[in-house]
């Protein structure tokens, strides 16, 4: 199969990387990093992670993806704030029988997919792991260990959409990770949210690593709160009855894996300064809380202060000089 991921920064190239080594061939990089496009096309991708470092090669890279032609899969990895653009400009990828997965952080990604193909052509995904694009062509990925840590199935489960996301499960699995294929992927992506939603805020919020936070008992004790909200309006939607004991019991494994990683929401207020994607995190948790009459303060509060910041970085006390 014909495979492209839309967005090949730190994510996508971890997950390129992984399904090159799981003997999918034919693979497309769509990225408008040039530099790193560029770099991974000369040179090929410099891959590290838990099994030490090599040089992944073989990839076809593009800036845009009309140089790309129809795909059997896209692969969407762009941040959830370009999505609706990112998809328009790929349309040219989309046939009839393309299946579009979405590996993206947060709530709500199938739904805005859904504008472009329909439900049954559309796989969802997210995973256990920290990535970093120290360099131009250069990737680290940090899988927790010891655990699943990818998880995908297909959004309204047909032959294809479920034939698709085997296809990657199994590349995944031969690459080095650990995934699980789902026909019900939405409990998993809802686990993965409020993970997300908990760390990714706080330590945003709190300019603190993973590790930083975890061992901090009021950083912590935010986290939490976080998980438990999310727990709580997931199961009034009848997505899954308990999810907070179980994401608790990850914790550890989870920070043991990361340990002092600024995860993607926190480098995007901290280092980058750029629009975050809050409003798919503890933001979605906060609007989905309000369909289903579930109070959701703490992701409420803390969704507010990064949309504050994050309209004010050039304001701010220590951007000034």
């Amino acid at each position: 199969m014909k495979v492209a991921i839309l967005g090949s920064g730190a994510t996508g190239s971890a997950f390129a990387a992984y399904m090159k080594l799981g003997g999918i061939d034919d693979i497309w990089l769509i990225d408008l990093n040039k530099a790193h496009m560029d770099a991974v096309r000369d040179n090929g991708l410099v891959f590290k992670d838990q099994n030490g470092e090599r040089v992944v090669t073989g990839f076809h890279t593009a800036y845009t993806a009309d140089e790309v032609g129809l795909c059997d899969i896209l692969i969407v990895l762009v941040k959830s704030t370009h999505t609706k653009s990112a998809m328009q400009g790929a349309m040219c990828c989309i046939g009839e029988n393309t299946v579009v997965i979405s590996l993206q952080n947060g709530l709500g990604n199938d739904l805005a997919l859904s504008e472009f193909v329909p439900m049954g052509r559309i796989g969802c995904g997210c995973g256990r792991i920290g990535t970093e694009l120290p360099s131009p062509g250069h990737c680290v990925a940090r899988p927790s260990q010891g655990i699943s840590n990818m998880f995908l199935g297909p959004v309204e489960r047909t032959d294809l959409s479920a034939e698709a996301c085997k296809y990657i499960v199994d590349a995944f699995a031969k690459g080095g990770l650990t995934p699980e294929y789902h026909d019900d992927i939405r409990p998993y992506i809802w686990k993965k949210a409020a993970s997300n939603s908990g760390f990714n805020t706080v330590c945003a919020v709190l300019g603190l690593t993973m590790k930083q936070v975890y061992e901090d008992p009021n950083g912590f004790g935010l986290v939490k709160a976080i998980l438990k909200e999310a727990s709580d309006v997931a199961a009034a939607m009848g997505v899954a009855p308990n999810l907070y004991d179980g994401l608790v019991a990850d914790v550890p494994t989870t920070v043991k894996s990361y340990g002092d990683y600024y995860p993607s929401l926190a480098q995007d207020m901290l280092i980058y300064k750029r629009p975050t994607e809050v409003d798919t995190l503890s933001g979605a948790i906060s609007k989905y809380g309000k369909l289903a009459n579930v109070p959701t303060p703490t992701c409420d509060v803390l969704s507010e202060v990064v949309r504050a910041v994050q309209s004010n970085y050039a304001l701010r006390y220590k951007d000034k000089d």
